[in-house]
């Protein structure tokens, strides 16, 4: 029984390798830059509300600077 549960894991995409093919594959393509954008800028907007001790009230204020200054950095090139 073990080993069937363990082949609905592989199937499922648990594999590692397969996970690495999958994320470097969608890098590439222009829904992959919009997922990447999205998740710096979900990255940046979490950092934002730490330093700000995760107080309610500026969440989206959070959002909406941390998506400029992602902007900003990939319009740079960084």
């Amino acid at each position: 029984m073990a080993a069937k549960n363990d082949s609905r894991k592989q199937s499922k995409g648990n594999n590692p390798a397969r996970r690495a093919r999958t994320s470097s594959s969608a890098d590439s393509s222009p829904s992959g830059d919009a997922s990447r954008r999205e998740q710096m800028i979900a990255d940046a907007a979490y950092f934002r509300a730490e330093q700000r001790g995760f107080a309610p009230g500026d969440e989206m204020s959070d959002w909406f600077q941390a998506e400029a200054d992602v902007d900003a950095m990939l319009a740079s090139g960084e």
